[in-house]
């Protein structure tokens, strides 16, 4: 039996529950089949700044960006950074393929399906932030390898992340909460937490917008939300 690394992805599957919910609407569909193709991140061999973007320039990733209104807002806010969001969910693709038709964003590149299929052929120390927003908590015991906020995953972003680049994390699940900051005491020697006091991680950080979801966890549900800044260490 061939022996795997923690960080290997050939060993961390994350395409669990469903990856269609209702039918596209006509102009979602026409995006998906002819916008999608143009700004998709090749499904082969190393993925840079400089294959994707044409040239050298601070690199993002986003690990399931939902709708994608957090990844469209910090590419019209960074317009010289380069922004890759994966996602698994059609309609989210579908959705974040409007905000870069509406807003005309040249520097995203998506793809629909594993984050980490696609994080493993990133190089090593390529990237200046990486974001984890409202994963799906899978609340259940017995799911919880399931997590993207697992030993595994989070080595693999902390290999991709350059010296003093950033992870960024939100939550509005207590259990995912203590389950994450558990892992993330695993890594104490990689990363050193951002947070001067409590506000720190329960106030929104600048440059971190509310999307749809944690506006509805917030005010619809009453959820308290938690925001978390991860530094790489040199």
């Amino acid at each position: 039996m061939t022996a795997h690394k923690p960080g290997d992805p050939t060993t961390l599957n994350r395409l669990y529950g469903r990856s269609i919910g209702k039918p596209l609407r006509a102009h979602q569909a026409q995006l998906v089949e002819n916008l999608l193709p143009k700004i998709a991140v090749p499904q082969e061999g190393p993925v840079t700044a400089e294959r994707l973007f044409g040239e050298d320039c601070p690199l993002h990733f986003e690990i399931g960006f939902g709708a994608g209104e957090h990844l469209a807002y910090r590419a019209d806010l960074l317009p010289n950074h380069g922004l890759i969001g994966a996602e698994p969910y059609l309609n989210g693709v579908a959705a974040a393929l409007g905000h870069i038709e509406a807003q005309a964003l040249a520097n995203i590149r998506l793809h629909h399906g594993d984050a980490l299929q696609v994080l493993a052929r990133i190089p090593d120390g390529a990237l200046t932030m990486a974001y984890l927003l409202h994963p799906d908590p899978w609340p259940k015991a017995r799911h919880a390898k399931r997590r993207m906020m697992n030993d595994g995953p989070v080595q693999m972003i902390a290999d991709k992340l350059k010296p003093g680049g950033e992870f960024r994390f939100g939550t509005d699940h207590d259990i995912y909460l203590r389950h994450a900051l558990m892992v993330m005491r695993r890594f104490t020697d990689q990363f050193e937490w951002v947070a001067e006091n409590r506000e720190s991680f329960e106030k929104r950080p600048s440059g971190w917008c509310e999307t749809r979801y944690e506006h509805k966890a917030r005010n619809t549900f009453g959820h308290e939300v938690w925001y978390f800044r991860f530094r790489k260490k040199s």
